[in-house]
């Protein structure tokens, strides 16, 4: 079934109202780093100058940036997925409508609407989610890098859950008379996507096609392949 869900949904992201939110998502996620790389070297630049390091000298500038970079990148790695389907969750609703119309339009028909108030709020627990959580593990990520395998591991366990939940919250409030996702079935579309999220450039397109497999997964639940 998920292997079904997941290529059903591979065409929703070239469909146009797919591409435009997939715009939306992607700046605005870059916007939030940018935003955070800037209070990163700020924050960095003034304790710089309050202690005393390094002033006048050529290589204070230097390592603020570098500093910065090199939180940005592992924030980067940390974090991506977390603010994306913060976003992603935002405008939820467009896609799931797109998919359900194309795919389930009796579904579609009988759906009732999240609103931005519910969007917001999904979202909003999403990103604190995975913040917390990934946050906590970070100690743990940094001990299993001696592994080689040991941090991607638990990175795909912890946000398999996450990820799971993430995407049943963006179809299942739609239509509460259809019986839910199980927890297995949460899973397995969650670790899925944080694949997705793992892959350089496709992971640029993993809270779409996340989001639309989502969709496959609950109403195509029984339909043949």
């Amino acid at each position: 079934m998920i292997l079904t869900a997941l290529l059903r949904a591979f065409p929703t992201i070239f469909r146009p109202e797919a591409l435009r939110l997939l715009a939306k998502t992607l700046l605005l996620t870059l916007l939030i780093f940018a935003a955070l790389g800037a209070g990163l070297w700020w924050l960095f630049h003034a304790a710089r100058l309050y202690l005393g390091w390094g002033q006048g000298a050529a290589w204070g500038g230097l390592a603020e940036t570098t500093i910065v970079a090199v939180v940005m990148i592992g924030a980067g790695w940390l974090l991506f997925r977390a603010v994306a389907m913060a976003v992603m969750g935002l405008f939820a609703d467009d896609i799931v409508v797109a998919v359900e119309r194309a795919h389930y339009p009796q579904a579609a028909m009988q759906a009732r609407p999240i609103g931005a108030g519910r969007s917001l709020t999904i979202a909003t627990r999403s990103l604190l989610r995975a913040l917390g959580w990934n946050l906590l593990a970070l100690p743990f990520y940094l001990v299993l890098l001696v592994t080689g395998i040991g941090t991607i591991g638990l990175f795909l366990a912890l946000n398999g859950v996450l990820l799971g939940k993430d995407m049943a919250e963006m179809v299942e409030p739609r239509h509460p008379d259809v019986p839910p996702l199980s927890k297995s079935s949460r899973w397995l579309m969650g670790l899925v996507s944080a694949l997705l999220f793992l892959i350089p450039l496709v992971n640029l397109l993993a809270p779409i096609w996340s989001a639309a497999m989502a969709v496959h997964m609950l109403h195509g639940r029984g339909k043949k392949t």
